[in-house]
């Protein structure tokens, strides 16, 4: 089985080479790259065909949300996990309205970054917990998903659990279905909205309306 490709756009020096080590040290999982900026993103993605991307929310030149747009429209396929320092960042929910994948402190235990990228390689959306609580609270007054003409009641159905923060496998395990009809559902809910990634479904559809 292919080792998970990871690159790592970090631009402390100590943590990117501590990161590249951690990874690099886990059977299964493979650092590609190493960047200190953004600016090579969409290239890299697309020369390393990686499967999942750490980026730095903040570094110069070229930030993370900006690197994270590049990498959405050149390889769409890609996970994005951002890393932050403090929980209250302000480019965290325009990350996730642009697609992100996951949200980590940069504190995180080492094995709480392994999860999250097994996480995102199965669909979930990792969040270190001080995130994921501003997210919920962000969300809590619109759980309710509301009936789109473009979407089917059982697309419909989906969207709700991914609006409350549930993975692929918590989903089929709520619908009793399987793995691959949930990915069905969700790959036509991201034609239908136009989007690329959970992160970017659920905010989509709160800004139409549909949450």
């Amino acid at each position: 089985m292919k080792d998970i490709s990871v690159l790592i756009f970090e631009d402390n020096d100590d943590l990117r080479e501590s990161l590249r080590l951690l990874i690099n040290g886990t059977p299964g999982f493979e650092v590609s790259a190493t960047f200190p900026n953004g600016s090579m993103a969409s290239r890299s993605v697309m020369e390393h065909r990686a499967d999942v991307v750490l980026m730095d929310l903040d570094m110069p030149e070229v930030n993370g949300v900006q690197a994270l747009k590049a990498i959405k429209q050149t390889r769409p396929r890609t996970h994005v996990i951002m890393l932050t320092v403090f929980d209250q960042n302000e480019h965290v929910f325009e990350a996730m309205c642009n697609g992100a994948n996951g949200y980590l402190l940069k504190r995180a235990a080492p094995t709480e970054l392994i999860r999250a990228i097994e996480d995102v390689m199965s669909g979930g959306a990792p969040m270190t917990p001080a995130i994921a609580k501003k997210a919920l609270s962000f969300f809590a007054q619109r759980k309710t998903v509301k009936p789109n003409s473009e979407l089917t009641p059982k697309e419909t159905e989906v969207l709700k659990w991914l609006v409350d923060g549930y993975s692929y496998k918590m989903i089929a395990a709520e619908l009793e279905v399987s793995l691959d009809t949930v990915r069905t559902h969700i790959k036509n809910i991201y034609r239908k909205l136009q989007v690329n990634s959970m992160s970017e479904a659920v905010a989509k559809a709160i800004r139409q309306g549909l949450v």
